[in-house]
């Protein structure tokens, strides 16, 4: 038997007062969406040090201290009402899995229908506020994520997502605050073009930028919190409203973005957060005639799965459903005979291990030649001794556990695969006995084809493969046919000529390629992220694609002069 809990959550503005109040402030005659704004600039968020005796590390282990010792509970919000069920499910800490940081609900198929009956409603009224208004609430968000919540933000991730303080800091912080300035910027860009209108004295063309009619699902990933509040919010952005089935493995840090954005005052009803199990949520979804979109990052059997059901149901659907989705990477760092040895090892060390590897863009797979591999072998498994890994609220780790028991069997299964049939150079250890620890593992395959060296495993396992010197052509074709991802992917030298044909030639391996750097670290606005292949449908997030495919554009041509005559001159005699 369900139990609802009906409670109403904190009073924001209405859709209709928030439309009032904006008609009055710019002057406007109708509330439909205008082009109308104000201009601003904004720059990439720094990321805080958290050296020891400073202010940001005092205020963090504050947080980290409250929310150690409290299990929240969350609830289903659905039209800014809570709801509960009999499905109650615990978010535990990764690296002390006896210890839950948040407790809550699945929602069943009749509160996931009446979240996207309360989106449907909540559409049309939400993209009737202007952009303006809207632009204000991000940018509010991002200075209050900056600020006041910002340890909070930090604290979710770390304890729930096993985050160390300075990946958190990356995520939960800067990264998530980037998505919300720069979307409002990129839409405010996009907002700039007019079409041509030849003779504007006779008429006049707009182009007008719409929501998509219906609702968007988001579906969130655990090992980023910006993630999160990006699938969510840039759609709701742009004039949709959104279903959000976070991820069970990082509800807690993701639930704070929902109250920070209700706090800027997005209405009830435009973003609904809906924990749910995941089947249930996708056949829910893709079931109703208003889905508009999907927006997703996960594994591609999900993803599969989720298209697969829209497409066997299109003629069902009011609009065709626009599915953008990320799904992971089996990432390269490929290693020329030119290639300076020590940034090939930090750079890999880095990319491999850092979150135990749950990174899309993780290093999982590097090509070194013959000449170059003694180095790279002993550099990589002395730096690997020296990673500690431990709990979360240790500020000396450098890594510490996967996220789950699921994770913990997968990536484990690889390590025990390597153990009887490749090379363990260093690492190959784990234990979850307290937390769902594996160690950073180095493994060489002697079989460039091995499935350590094409699966993905999303953990802290690093394979490499040792090529003759004079077979860099044919290892690069080799590494571009090997696996069906194509995310991110390094190559390192320091011959230009090479560097060149690289880019050439690999240009489909990667949707994000890095010259002498490492495969992981992209930062919103400047390098916009997304891959092909099975990788996903590349839509770039961080940069302006992103925001125009959540909307639909309306083309307007306004005639100021009358029509009097059907006839062309041609006709005439």
């Amino acid at each position: 038997m369900m139990r609802l809990g009906l409670t109403r959550v904190k009073s924001f503005p209405s859709i209709q007062h928030i439309q009032r109040r904006n008609v009055q402030q710019l002057g406007v005659k109708s509330v439909v969406n205008t082009s109308k704004f104000t201009d601003f600039k904004i720059a990439n968020e720094p990321v805080l040090s958290y050296t020891n005796g400073s202010k940001e590390r005092k205020d963090l282990e504050a947080a980290l201290a409250e929310y150690s010792n409290n299990c929240v509970e969350v609830p289903i919000v659905i039209g800014g009402k809570e709801y509960k069920t009999d499905r109650v499910v615990y978010q535990p800490m990764p690296h002390n899995h006896q210890k839950k940081v948040a407790k809550f609900y699945y929602a069943t198929p009749e509160l996931v229908n009446l979240s996207i009956k309360t989106s449907v409603e909540a559409q049309k009224q939400w993209d009737n506020v202007p952009f303006d208004q809207k632009f204000s609430m991000w940018l509010k968000a991002a200075d209050l994520m900056a600020g006041v919540y910002r340890q909070k933000l930090n604290a979710t991730t770390m304890l729930g997502q096993a985050k160390t303080v300075i990946q958190a800091e990356i995520d939960a912080a800067a990264e998530l605050i980037d998505f919300m300035r720069f979307n409002a910027y990129f839409a405010k860009e996009v907002l700039k073009y007019q079409p041509i209108s030849e003779t504007p004295k006779v008429f006049k063309n707009f182009l007008k930028y719409r929501g998509l009619e219906g609702f968007v699902a988001a579906v969130s990933p655990f090992n980023f919190t910006a993630i999160g509040g990006n699938l969510a919010y840039t759609p709701a952005l742009m004039g949709n409203s959104v279903l959000w089935k976070p991820s069970d493995t990082a509800l807690l840090s993701n639930y704070t973005i929902f109250q920070i954005m209700n706090e800027v005052g997005v209405p009830p009803g435009v973003v609904n957060f809906v924990p749910a199990d995941g089947p249930v949520f996708g056949d829910a979804i893709t079931a109703s005639p208003h889905l508009a979109g999907i927006n997703f990052t996960g594994s591609v059997p999900t993803f599969a799965r989720l298209w697969g059901q829209v497409g066997s149901k299109l003629s069902t659907y009011k609009n065709f459903p626009r599915l953008v989705g990320e799904c992971g990477g089996k990432n390269f760092h490929f290693v020329h005979p030119s290639a300076d040895v020590q940034s090939v090892i930090m750079a890999t060390i880095r990319s491999a291990y850092e979150f135990c590897g749950q990174k899309c863009s993780a290093c999982s797979r590097m090509y070194v030649p013959q000449s170059l591999w003694s180095q790279v072998k002993e550099g990589i498994a002395e730096n690997i001794k020296k990673l500690k890994i431990g709990p979360v609220e240790d500020f000396s780790v450098f890594t510490s556990a996967v996220i789950d028991d699921k994770a913990f069997k997968r990536i484990s299964g690889y390590i025990d695969h390597a153990k009887a049939n490749l090379s363990i150079v260093q690492g190959g250890d784990y234990d979850s006995s307290v937390g769902y620890y594996v160690q950073p593992t180095f493994v060489e395959s002697k079989n460039p084809l091995d499935k350590i060296m094409t699966e993905e495993i999303f953990g802290p396992v690093l394979s490499a493969y040792v090529y003759p010197d004079g077979e860099v052509d044919k290892t690069m074709k080799l590494l571009d046919s090997s696996t069906s991802y194509s995310l991110t992917g390094a190559v390192f030298a320091t011959d230009e000529a090479f560097l060149t044909k690289a880019q050439d030639v690999l240009k489909y391996s990667a949707g994000n390629f890095y010259i002498n750097d490492r495969s992981t670290g992209s930062v919103v606005g400047q390098q916009p992220f997304g891959g092909a292949r099975l990788s996903g449908t590349n839509d770039k997030a961080g940069g302006p694609n992103y925001v125009l495919k959540w909307s639909s554009p309306l083309t307007v041509k306004e005639t100021y002069v009358k029509t009097t005559e059907w006839k062309y001159p041609y006709m005439e005699g």
